[in-house]
């Protein structure tokens, strides 16, 4: 079993010091999913949802939440991300939403959590922004799917 690097010795929580390691190139894709009914993800397509463009709003949200990770994640730090990129593709064949949230910086720290936070937040923007026509609509399956740079190495998921 690994250390837990994020507790001291005595237990109490602390920021990992990454201030020795190598700075490189880091990247992190994760990406989510928002299952709807049929009905509800043609007024996304068509751009009929009350609240507006569900898929632009839901991409700014995804990238304001990547910068913002830090205030949210305990323990995080703070990165000056160069890149954050969100997408969000209608998929009529499962009626759902597909979020790819990926994150580029060269630091000592990697973006994973950055990814992560954004294609969640995007995810949760879809859901907030449509929840007036369908409440039953399921968050699912945020994942990281890429991560490189670091000790660590590339990590594709299967």
């Amino acid at each position: 079993m690994s250390e837990l690097t994020h507790f001291d010795p005595e237990g109490n929580a602390r920021m990992v010091d990454v201030g020795e390691k190598a700075e490189t190139e880091r990247t992190a894709t994760a990406r989510a999913s928002v299952r709807m009914r049929p009905e509800t993800l043609r007024l996304i397509q068509d751009k009929a949802v009350a609240k507006g463009d569900v898929l632009a709003v839901a991409q700014l949200a995804g990238i304001m939440a990547a910068k913002r990770t830090p205030d949210l994640i305990p323990l995080c730090h703070p990165l000056a991300l160069t890149s954050v990129q969100v997408t969000l593709r209608c998929e009529p064949a499962t009626s759902s939403v597909e979020v790819e949230a990926t994150c580029r910086l060269r630091g000592k720290t990697g973006v994973e959590m950055e990814a992560l936070t954004a294609a969640s937040v995007a995810a949760l923007t879809v859901y907030d922004m449509c929840k007036s026509a369908d409440r039953g609509m399921v968050i699912g399956e945020v994942r990281l799917v890429h991560k490189s740079g670091g000790k660590s190495g590339t990590f594709e998921a299967p």
